[in-house]
């Protein structure tokens, strides 16, 4: 317990230890972070009503970020993979990164949902009404935070294992890996069946919605991961191989041409068919009886994709200047296409054939801008002591091998060998 107790000291510290552009960023995101908690105050004494959402629409920004990032803690999946079950070495010394990621998108998720809630201090009647195992949002509440608790054993035991200067013991972290790939398809299959299910909602009623929840999170995750390892090894003495990147390099590439055709495979589906459920695909789209608030946004993200799955198969992005390019326009395409491009169309019009478009409110985006803010805060805190300790840099030996201050010895005094 002493010796967890001082890992724990030496982590808190380490989090406080950088140069002047770590202080200025960790400053930047908690001020950040700090409007978001002034915001959600506000939001918890006024309820709902300061949001942009309605009786029509009643799912926005909350809802479609959370979407997002659990495709987006999905991902580690995409790094545990090829490390464990291919054997791949390139992505051994970078697979914890992935680790870390998610469970800070995680937390962010877990975030999302409370400040949907409209009243968070109910919180616990979900708890004691488990529907289980009927209820989607059982099934939701139990992969997330199963997801959660395997990632945090897995990184947690690691990271304690080089800072105890020992070699972890298989059976005590290999078992959970495997399981957490699993649980990482899981829990974007799960979320995708909250939509699906809902058979009153046209636009999500269609088998087809789970895959490419899966292939755009294998998307958009390494291609974060992979902006991710250029910052670390940039600014720390961690080793990040090119074989790395361009291993991560080719999983975005085969993800961002499968979800490309699986939203094709969904356009055709709407609009070949004409029936009467198309009024929502239509809006998305084309706009429907003049309201056309989400149009540009979608055909935007679409150009971003289009323009990442191009530049991702053309050899010019394996500079990485190009690489970086490609992978921010598969970033801000999937967020557009599957955040507000996926939530908000599903209840326009609404079942008794009301159009009221929703816009998110200065409150709601600045709640999303504070959560944001927090999560990279933490992923930010968990790389920076990650990297030493996995270096050898800071270990429990090193703690307890510091010279104590012993008062200073006379001159004639002799000097024995080994201080």
């Amino acid at each position: 317990m002493k010796r967890y107790l001082t890992f724990l000291w030496d982590c808190f510290r380490l989090s406080f230890v950088g140069d002047w552009r770590y202080h200025a960023w960790m400053t930047a995101l908690t001020l950040v972070a700090l409007g978001g908690v002034y915001a959600y105050c506000h939001q918890f004494v006024h309820g709902l009503a300061v949001s942009g959402m309605t009786d029509q629409v009643s799912w926005g920004m909350y809802i479609a970020n959370f979407t997002y990032l659990v495709g987006l803690a999905a991902a580690a999946a995409m790094l545990v993979i090829p490390v464990y079950v291919y054997r791949n070495l390139h992505l051994h010394d970078v697979v914890i990164f992935g680790e870390l990621l998610a469970v800070s998108v995680i937390v962010m998720c877990l975030l999302f949902v409370m400040v949907d809630l409209g009243r968070p201090d109910r919180f616990h009647h979900l708890l004691l009404r488990f529907n289980f195992p009927i209820s989607m949002l059982t099934w939701d509440v139990i992969a997330l935070n199963g997801y959660l608790l395997l990632n945090l054993h897995i990184c947690g035991y690691l990271i304690y294992c080089a800072y105890c200067g020992r070699e972890p013991s298989k059976k005590f972290y290999i078992p959970f890996v495997f399981i957490a790939i699993a649980w990482a398809i899981s829990i974007h299959t799960v979320t995708a069946f909250l939509y699906v299910g809902l058979g009153g909602r046209p636009f999500w009623n269609s088998a087809i919605i789970a895959p490419r929840f899966l292939a755009s999170a294998f998307a958009a995750g390494p291609a974060f991961i992979i902006l991710t390892l250029q910052i670390v090894r940039h600014f720390t003495s961690h080793k990040v191989s090119n074989d790395a990147l361009f291993t991560l390099r080719r999983i975005v590439q085969v993800a961002l041409i499968i979800n490309l055709f699986l939203l094709l495979c969904e356009l055709f589906t709407e609009f070949y068919a004409d029936t009467h459920h198309i009024a929502s695909a239509q809006y998305l789209f084309l706009g429907l009886h003049g309201y056309n608030a989400l149009v540009p946004w979608i055909w935007t993200a679409i150009a971003m994709n289009v323009a990442a799955t191009t530049l991702f198969m053309l050899p010019l992005s394996r500079a990485l200047k190009t690489l970086n390019i490609a992978c921010v326009l598969a970033i801000v395409g999937i967020w557009i296409e599957k955040g507000m491009g996926l939530i908000v169309p599903a209840f326009i019009p609404s079942p008794l054939g009301e159009i009221v478009e929703y816009s998110p409110t200065l409150h709601e985006t600045m709640i999303c801008l504070g959560i944001w803010a927090f999560g990279l805060l933490v992923y930010t805190i968990l790389v920076r002591v990650s990297v030493p300790v996995l270096a050898g840099q800071v270990t429990y030996a090193h703690h307890w091998s510091r010279p104590r201050q012993e008062p200073a010895a006379p001159v004639a005094a002799p000097v024995p060998e080994n201080t």
